[in-house]
């Protein structure tokens, strides 16, 4: 059967009476907990995982997606009324956005922020029912090696990106390495990292990892920087869009879900890179009133970035689902809830539950729609949310977690590693690290280990068949390639810099 014959099949399963509630549910959570201050997807997502584990796995991802897809919508609200980014990716909506919130503009923002959200969303979600098949196919040629190769691009790529330095990325993923070590040896039988403690023979699972180094890292961090005032929010009315306004916007709109969906794809490419290319592509193209508004609050500066953000978020599933490769802090989450249900994304997902997965896909369209009737009138309400007071909201996170945690296994001892795990957070954000590299390190790390063993033993023990494949050749190259960019780009403008000066 065809992809759109599958498709259509994803809808019978996403339109039943229970997985619409689900996927309702899915939104309004993501929506709510991302819209508050300092709370990213991948925060939102890691800790609302828990609760998706007592549904069946179907309306468990419907419902997870909308998590998904709401929490990075979330994200824009607080960065237009808050001026508080709650990632990387909607530094750029910040900039402009909130300069329109305060120029008494709040509401045509967060409209353009939701619309391009809706249109870039349900277009990149088209293009991944195109590409994610054809992936699958060139996937299931792949030998040990070439999956080994796949995971050291995704490892060093993820690393040089997402880290302020190649070094500190690399760090970061060695702490998720050595994280994902600690258990039993599935080929030797004998137990590594465990300090003896038996509840660790069965390794760390990856919601508590997720939940410790995300939610409780974040509150430490933030608790520890807490200043009491009041927090500014811009007051908003309901979103809506002039006649002028969506002249302005749906050629941004367009434009950032072009660049949004590739950079989603590929590994380590996230939504930062094309957030700041749409940007700068717009202020670039800009005439008349646009130019003079820009620096000032201009709508294709919230347009563009935001209509990229929410395209790459569609962009991460391909990999993800036909590859089982994040390339993304909230992929890697993601693929810790595949992890918890026995289920591993790739090519054979496709093959032995597709109910699950093109159920999964047709629910990203209809959460889409959700998320534009829940959020255009409900503004005025997300932004009251956003006077919640800190010290509230982050001790009410911890006890969520605690909670969630608490009832994977009902286990003090998984309580003890969450709290360990978040004091860990809390020193990687203190000291520069990313945790996303330490999450896709502790997820892929046994994945790629045991398919280091599975090519080294078919190559009788030659480390030469590692670079065997023209296709392990190509990756091992690119992860070269994805050290070696950063070095050359400082280099490259220090040498301008030098020059400027003389």
């Amino acid at each position: 059967m065809d992809s759109f014959g599958l498709l259509i099949d994803g809808f019978a399963t996403a339109l039943t009476p229970v997985n619409l509630l689900y996927a309702l549910a899915g939104v309004t959570l993501g929506t709510l907990v991302g819209v508050l201050p300092g709370i990213g997807p991948a925060m939102t997502v890691a800790l609302l995982l828990p609760i998706t584990f007592t549904v069946p796995p179907a309306s468990a991802f419907i419902m997870f997606a909308g998590i998904y897809y709401g929490g990075m919508y979330g994200g824009s609200t607080t960065s237009i009324l808050l001026n508080t980014p709650g990632e990387s990716a909607s530094m750029i909506t910040a900039l402009e956005g909130n300069k329109m919130a305060r120029r008494g503009r709040a509401a045509q923002a967060l409209a353009t922020a939701a619309i391009g959200s809706f249109v870039a969303g349900t277009i990149a979600t088209a293009l991944l029912v195109v590409a994610a098949p054809v992936v699958v196919d060139i996937a299931i040629s792949f030998g040990p090696e070439d999956y080994f190769a796949l995971a050291i691009l995704a490892f060093t790529a993820v690393s040089s990106v997402l880290s302020r330095s190649v070094v500190r990325g690399l760090a970061s993923l060695g702490v998720g390495l050595a994280i994902g070590l600690i258990g039993i040896d599935q080929q030797t039988g004998q137990a590594r990292l465990t300090l003896g403690v038996p509840q660790l023979l069965d390794g760390i699972d990856v919601v508590i990892v997720a939940v410790g180094l995300f939610a409780v890292g974040e509150v430490l961090y933030v608790a520890s920087r807490l200043r009491h005032a009041a927090p500014d929010v811009v007051p908003v009315g309901r979103a809506f869009l002039g006649r002028s306004d969506w002249a302005r916007s749906w050629r941004p709109w367009m434009r950032g879900t072009v660049l949004g969906f590739p950079f989603g794809a590929l590994p380590g490419g996230g939504a930062e890179i094309p957030t700041f290319l749409s940007y700068a592509a717009e202020r670039r193209l800009a005439r008349g009133i646009a130019r003079e508004e820009y620096g000032k609050g201009a709508i294709e500066g919230v347009a563009g970035p935001e209509a990229a953000n929410n395209a790459s978020a569609a962009g991460t599933l391909v990999p993800l689902l036909s590859l089982g490769l994040p390339t993304s802090a909230t992929a890697a989450i993601m693929l810790a809830a595949f992890q918890r249900y026995g289920l591993q994304p790739g090519p054979q997902l496709f093959d032995h539950d597709p109910a699950l997965v093109w159920g999964m896909i047709a629910s990203l369209f209809v959460g889409n729609a959700m998320l534009l009737v829940l959020n255009l009138p409900l503004a005025p309400a997300w932004a009251m949310v956003l006077r919640v007071p800190r010290p509230y909201l982050y001790a009410g996170i911890v006890m969520f977690a605690a909670l969630g945690v608490y009832a994977l296994n009902a286990s003090r001892v998984d309580l003890i590693v969450l709290y360990v795990l978040g004091v860990i957070g809390y020193g990687m954000r203190r000291f520069g690290l990313p945790v996303a590299p330490a999450v896709i390190g502790m997820i892929l790390g046994p994945l790629a280990e045991v398919q280091l063993r599975r090519a080294l033993a078919i190559g009788a023990g030659d480390p030469a068949v590692l670079v065997g494949s023209p296709v392990a050749v190509a990756f091992l190259a690119l992860a070269a390639l994805a050290l070696a960019v950063p070095a050359v780009r400082r280099a490259t403008t220090a040498f301008t810099a030098q020059r400027a000066t003389r």
